[in-house]
């Protein structure tokens, strides 16, 4: 029972983590208005905030291997803490830009530590269904974040969404600091240095594909989460609010998956989970590229597809790492989601270079044949590599 608590406690504090960001994106123009600022200067603590976050997982990632994983967590809840309530009461811009920035640093440690303590706790099907859960809770960020978000931004200002974020990471720090036990395990071997960890990391032909697969997965799904609305707005003549309940669908899908992704990968193994799962996401980016602007029925359903083949993929490269690599499992995480982000820093700039506004085939049938190029490689790597994986979760008949 107490895992099962630690699982929801962690879980939960990487969603208001992932709410820092989620929350702010629909209040932009109200932040304008009220900092009396520009438009580049708001949308900079979008990405400000986004950069702190990638940057710091590969700085967080081996301090929770070497110091210990509640000793990265709880200062890492105060620094979100007091960022979250500057933000809220940031007089001028260039403030709520130094909060940002210390409070993307804050949220960088909780998930790199919670995916570490996971795999420290959990074996076999247990660990590929506590990832999926974790998974779970960190996908309802951004299917409910930007209407949670909105509707208090709305009511009580974008301070309140800040001052909300405080409030509730008090108590989680509280609770942590009460309930979670230190879980980073006591190795015995004479110590590596983070940069030989790193290198560990890339040489492994199994971890270098799912670094791969990562950085692809993310390029595209940020290039829907960009161009979507802007192809609902030019063909199908959306306006904002619908779009995002489209986009809303598109993350319900995920969620109703990330379970069903923990049973393959329980079911069918590792190898064939982690080929499978991420070609046939590529192939519903191939999909949508013919489909989506024959009729709204195709469009959604594409979209729907492929928010459900990502929640499939979910768990399966977090439970792939934090076994692969025992001794170094918050730096193989951190590595992980640092590649992930610069998969979504890439997937809007490539997306300006390829989207012609008139026809979205280019963009997308050459992003979904680049994702299957990748996974088409990562596959003939996996089998010619002499790293046996077999061993990371039980087999079918298990």
């Amino acid at each position: 029972m107490k895992l099962r608590v630690i699982l929801y406690l962690i879980g939960f504090s990487a969603f208001i983590a992932s709410l820092g960001q989620n929350l702010y994106n629909p209040l932009l123009l109200q932040v304008q208005a009220e900092l009396h600022t520009t438009s580049y200067l708001v949308s900079l603590s979008v990405s400000l905030f986004t950069l702190a976050l990638a940057v710091m997982q590969i700085v967080f990632g081996p301090l929770a291997d070497t110091k210990g994983r509640k000793a990265v967590l709880i200062p890492s809840l105060v620094l979100y803490i007091i960022a979250s309530i500057g933000c809220a009461y940031a007089p001028t811009i260039g403030y709520l830009l130094f909060f940002r920035v210390l409070q993307g640093v804050g949220a960088a440690a909780v998930p790199v530590v919670a995916a570490a303590i996971i795999g420290d706790l959990f074996r076999g099907k247990q660990l590929s269904q506590g990832m999926a859960t974790y998974q779970l809770l960190l996908m309802l960020a951004p299917a409910i974040g930007p209407l949670v978000g909105g509707v208090i931004g709305e009511q009580y200002g974008y301070g309140a969404t800040f001052l909300l974020l405080a409030a509730i990471s008090l108590m989680l720090l509280i609770a942590n600091f009460i309930l979670l036990p230190e879980t980073k395990p006591a190795f015995t071997h004479s110590k590596q240095s983070n940069t030989q960890h790193f290198s560990l990391i890339f040489k492994n032909p199994v971890s270098l594909v799912i670094l791969l697969f990562g950085f692809f997965q993310f390029m595209v799904y940020f290039i829907y989460l960009t161009f979507v609305p802007q192809i609902l707005n030019n063909t199908y003549l959306f306006q904002p609010a619908k779009t995002g309940v489209i986009l809303l669908m598109m993350s319900c899908s995920t969620i109703i998956s990330i379970k069903l992704g923990g049973w393959m990968l329980h079911r069918i193994g590792a190898r064939k989970s982690l080929v499978y799962g991420f070609a046939l996401h590529a192939l519903s980016v191939i999909l949508f590229a013919f489909t989506a602007q024959l009729s709204l029925s195709f469009l959604i359903l594409d979209v729907c597809l492929f928010g459900f083949f990502m929640g499939l993929t979910g768990s399966i490269p977090t439970t792939l790492l934090t076994e692969l690599f025992p001794e170094e499992r918050a730096t193989a995480i951190g590595v992980y989601n640092f590649i992930r982000y610069l998969g979504m820093a890439a997937g809007p700039m490539i997306g300006v270079l390829l989207y012609a506004g008139s026809s979205i085939m280019p963009l997308f049938l050459t992003c979904g044949f680049a994702f299957g190029a990748a996974i088409f490689w990562g596959a003939r790597l996996i089998t010619k590599s002499s790293s046996k994986i077999g061993n990371v979760v039980l087999d079918a008949e298990h």
